[in-house]
């Protein structure tokens, strides 16, 4: 099919007639908004632009909006180029089954309600995805993530980003970092859950769905633990700790483990209980 291009070097709004299967959005500085709909077709609002256009096509369901010169596989190395004097305010409502890539050096990312897998990748501004049930990707260097009521499988890799998983539901979620943090608060599904995080500095906290169904096995090699289940073990006083044992049937794998940082996992009220007592009722060491 030919390919439809579009040079937006000032703010504008573009309503596209053939059906979108996939986004692809990369943009320097700013904010990208994405929100999926029932509709076949794509919405796209440039609301505020600085530096060189951005480049829109279409072609055999395929939307990108970028600049020529920043390239998907290149974004992560986009951190020394305080020259570029750009910015962009850039929101697109697309499928709701759509496949999205978004990449930003600097900005600010907000995706709800895709079904399609989504792929965030950038560089210092913090991204936030609301609603998404296909699996999501995210890698930063150093912006956080915020993921809500997210259903499908989580991948995470930052250097020094913070992760942050609310009512989370996905059945699994692996996270990897330096000295990022990872605060994660999981709610019951009914399936086995995954749930793999490493850090090095980092501290993590994960609330469990009470009544919880893992195998757990988290390591400190010199933070300090809290532990709110008595099914589980504390041991180690010295140096290395580490919480192990079976909640539930142990169908679930939770594993965690961080060199200087300290765990504490949490029990999660039942759902008609009151909010305020999940605080964990183990002692700290």
């Amino acid at each position: 099919m030919p390919v439809s291009s579009w040079a937006i070097a000032e703010p504008r709004k573009l309503t596209f007639d053939e059906p979108v299967s996939a986004l692809s959005v990369r943009v320097v500085n700013g904010t990208v908004n994405v929100v999926g709909t029932d509709e076949p077709t794509a919405r796209l609002e440039v609301s505020d632009l600085e530096g060189p256009p951005l480049i829109v096509t279409l072609q055999d369901g395929v939307l990108t909006v970028a600049y020529e010169d920043l390239a998907w596989q290149h974004m992560l190395k986009w951190l020394d180029r305080k020259g570029w004097h750009r910015h962009a305010v850039v929101s697109l409502a697309v499928p709701a089954g759509s496949a999205v890539e978004v990449g930003v050096v600097g900005a600010g990312a907000f995706v709800s309600g895709i079904r399609g897998r989504t792929d965030v990748r950038g560089v210092t501004g913090d991204t936030t995805l609301v609603g998404l049930a296909g699996p999501v990707g995210a890698e930063t260097v150093s912006g956080n993530v915020e993921a809500q009521a997210v259903t499908g499988d989580l991948r995470f890799h930052s250097v020094s980003g913070d992760l942050t998983v609310v009512e989370g539901a996905g059945a699994s979620v692996k996270a990897e970092s330096i000295s990022g943090n990872m605060v994660l608060d999981l709610d019951a599904t009914g399936e086995p859950t995954d749930v793999r995080l490493a850090t090095v500095s980092g501290e993590l906290a994960i609330r469990l769905p009470h009544p919880a169904d893992a195998k757990v096995e988290a390591n400190t090699a010199s933070g300090s633990v809290s532990n709110g289940f008595e099914d589980l073990r504390v041991s180690g006083q010295w140096g290395a700790k580490k919480i192990t044992g079976t909640l539930g049937s142990g169908t679930g794998t939770l594993r965690a483990t961080t060199v200087s940082g300290s765990i504490a996992l949490l029990r999660r009220p039942p759902a008609e209980d009151d909010p305020h007592a999940a605080e964990p009722t183990g002692k700290v060491l």
